[in-house]
């Protein structure tokens, strides 16, 4: 029996403390009027978290599981129903070849900076591109995490590193209503990835690495790594149970494997090429398939100039935007080559001795 390390975790909170909590949701004094409306809803939230209410909504398993007589969270089950008939379109050779376009930036016009980003400028250069090709495009945008009320994409809490059976595909984490970490917006990010048949993320460079929306995607995506499709084996969170079905020899399923990749990092001053090469090296670990050294783009966009005329700067750097464009065909003939079996023939097929 593997020894399971206790110890970290703090107390739970106090009736005080939980009502601090609470309440700064509700911080406006337009909120006043009803002061005792969110008594009452106070009072409910902190029975749902002092019970560990994390899915108020369950089913059994049914068929197709290990325990079919398990309780499994509703939103769970519709997640990766979702996910399920998006890898079904993925296979389907009549259905029409789609690309999943990320801006990795957290900056728009919507909120604070009052201004959009590079990043989606060529992003949308990328896409054009695409459409061009008679490629179908999916925009998933993270800087609306900024700019959106109530848009979450919660942080990994690493279950993998306790037990890989532990890491659920998709992640059964979230949504936990006992904490209120609700709203995650990775549940359809997850349908997303499933469906498009290649990848081009878009990122800028902040102090040296991935901007934190797109580093937050990146961890939540690691149930697509080895993850487990099936809560009921671990009986949800029985980290006994996962250890032992990860010592007993564990498979580490590539759910997302054999699509291909695309990137484009910019950056102003330093950290492009670390960055692009991070992100290059962790889609290569996910089992997807890089389309070419011309669709693995890092450059500088005015470098070590004023950002207020960083713009106008990409306006004038026709080459650059013209190497976005290469990207985009480049993945776009990937995807074609892929879904013709000519490009996967080419992939070697050998057994990993070390396979985590």
């Amino acid at each position: 029996m593997i020894r399971i390390r206790k110890g970290q975790a703090p107390p739970p909170l106090t009736r005080a403390e939980f009502s601090t909590r609470f309440r700064a949701s509700f911080f406006d004094p337009a909120f006043r009027a009803e002061d005792q409306s969110i008594a009452r809803l106070e009072e409910i939230a902190w029975q749902a978290y002092n019970e560990g209410r994390k899915s108020p909504f369950m089913q059994k398993a049914g068929p197709g599981y290990v325990d079919p007589d398990f309780d499994l969270s509703t939103e769970w089950v519709a997640t990766k129903q979702r996910i399920d008939a998006a890898q079904m379109r993925w296979a389907d050779p009549l259905m029409p070849s789609r690309v999943l376009l990320i801006c990795g930036a957290a900056r728009n016009d919507g909120t604070c900076p009052g201004e959009m980003s590079k990043t989606f400028r060529l992003l949308e250069i990328a896409r054009e591109t695409l459409v061009l090709a008679d490629i179908q495009t999916d925009v998933l945008d993270l800087s609306l995490l900024t700019s959106e009320y109530g848009r979450n994409i919660h942080p990994c809490k690493g279950c993998v590193s306790t037990a890989m059976p532990l890491c659920h595909w998709p992640c059964s984490c979230y949504p936990n209503h006992a904490l209120n970490q609700t709203n995650d917006w990775m549940s359809e990010i997850y349908e997303r990835w499933t469906a498009a048949h290649a990848v081009i993320i878009v990122s800028p460079v902040y102090w040296y690495q991935s901007p934190s929306p797109l580093k937050l995607m990146i961890d939540r995506l690691v149930c697509a790594d080895g993850g487990n499709p099936d809560p009921t084996s671990t009986s949800g969170k029985n980290v006994a149970k996962a250890k032992a079905l990860e010592m007993a020899g564990w498979d580490y399923p590539k759910h997302l494997a054999g699509r291909a990749y695309g990137l484009i990092v910019h950056g102003d001053v330093a950290g492009i090429e670390d960055a692009r090469r991070a992100l290059s090296d962790w889609l290569d670990w996910m089992g997807f398939i890089d389309a070419g050294a011309q669709a693995r783009l890092d450059r500088y966009i005015g470098y070590y100039e004023p950002y207020a005329t960083s713009h106008d700067t990409l306006d004038q750097d026709e080459p650059v935007q013209e190497e976005v464009r290469n990207v985009a065909r480049a993945v776009a003939k990937a995807v074609v080559e892929l879904r013709a079996g000519r490009l996967q023939a080419v992939q070697p097929t050998l057994s990993r001795p070390r396979p985590k």
